[in-house]
């Protein structure tokens, strides 16, 4: 059976799962503990992983704070600002209406706070032009907020342009990185991001763990407020006892995934093409612009057919989803889609597929043959 759904979550990749099952067994102490040896391996292992970190995303060690995923992240770094921007009075905020539910929500939350928030619109193609967000900032704009690539349509945007203008201004960026972190060679981390959200689970690693990158302006620290209490941990931005093996092993993901970027961009890309050659003959259409598209999402409408219908229809062959696994559940339309204004029918159709380098061309017969028979 096909896994097609990588951009909800990946496989432990078995090089991290050993890693993270030693720490769990043998190395199991608590990186707090100042008073024996165990503490102080994985103490070690805490400042090894965040070095690695580090040198993924460009940045100082200091500028690294593991969280439990980029949910958190995001939260930490919208939720985080606003003490900032209350005491600077700069209350704008610019995003965008195809962001994960983990960016927009705490920003509605924001709006309620007295903050004013702008959620752009993308057009038919999911992608923003730098000049327009751009034109959109003004002296009291505390964050600007946009996904470098996007989880259901796997439209990228120009992240790097909107970081080397912001940085001339006192507007900040924050970035969610989920699904392009190190897979799209040095794109996020070559360019001055502000703040960026990391989640190990799209990497290989496993669940519960993430990134939050803080990359300062010169001697400058963001001016991030804590958003919990209790214990100090991450320099008393996120506070809870360090989950060392998870903090190992996404660090681990990440080093492979730079080390093997090439290979895995050639996988994926080589998958994706035969995936398009499997579609021919099926009535569909490509959803984004798919001439600035992450190679490893796919989001895919087959005309006539209700996305329901094509998962229930295919679920023998290949696992797929309608959209966020985070939303997937509430079978609402795609907020992504709807907000590109594509009509209502087409959105109803849509399917995301996802994969990985290793994922099994040859079982793409199959899933044709499975589409063939449901648009007869």
């Amino acid at each position: 059976m096909l896994y097609l759904d990588t951009a909800a979550t990946t496989a432990v990749d078995p090089r991290v799962a050993e890693v993270v099952l030693r720490l769990m067994t043998d190395e199991f102490g608590n990186a707090g503990s100042r008073t024996h040896e165990w503490g102080s391996r994985a103490k070690r292992v805490v400042q090894d992983a965040r070095e690695t970190v580090a040198s993924v995303a460009n940045v100082g060690t200091d500028e690294i704070t593991f969280t439990s995923g980029a949910t958190e992240s995001n939260n930490i770094a919208l939720l985080g600002l606003a003490e900032h921007g209350r005491a600077t009075n700069r209350r704008h905020i610019i995003s965008s209406a195809i962001e994960h539910k983990a960016v927009i929500e705490p920003l509605e939350y924001l709006a309620t706070q007295g903050f004013e928030v702008e959620f752009l619109s993308p057009g038919t193609s999911g992608r923003f032009s730098a000049a327009d967000v751009l034109a959109r900032v003004r002296p009291d704009t505390l964050v600007v907020s946009m996904m470098h690539v996007n989880n259901e349509t796997g439209v990228t945007q120009p992240v790097a342009e909107l970081a080397e203008a912001l940085v001339e201004t006192p507007a900040l960026l924050h970035v969610d990185a989920a699904q392009g972190f190190a897979k799209l060679g040095d794109v996020v981390a070559n360019a001055p991001i502000d703040l960026m959200s990391v989640s190990g689970h799209k990497l290989g690693s496993p669940k519960g763990v993430g990134v939050l990158v803080t990359r300062r302006r010169g001697w400058n620290r963001v001016p991030l407020s804590p958003i919990m209490y209790g214990g100090g941990q991450e320099r008393g931005l996120r506070p809870g006892t360090i989950p060392v093996p998870l903090v190992a092993g996404v660090a681990e993901a990440a080093k492979l995934m730079r080390q093997e970027h090439f290979g895995w961009f050639a996988g994926v890309t080589t998958f994706r093409q035969s995936l398009l050659e499997a579609f021919q003959g099926i009535d569909h259409s490509l959803n984004g612009d798919q001439a600035h598209c992450a190679p490893h999402i796919l989001n895919v409408s087959f005309h006539g057919i209700d996305s329901e219908a094509v998962v229930l229809g295919i679920k023998d062959v290949a696992a797929v989803a309608t959209g966020s696994a985070c939303t997937s559940a509430s079978y609402t339309p795609s907020h992504v889609l709807t907000a590109m204004g594509l009509p209502e029918e087409r959105v109803n159709e849509a399917i995301r597929m996802s994969w990985w380098s290793d994922t099994d061309a040859t079982q793409l017969p199959a899933l044709r043959d499975a589409l063939m028979q449901l648009s007869r």
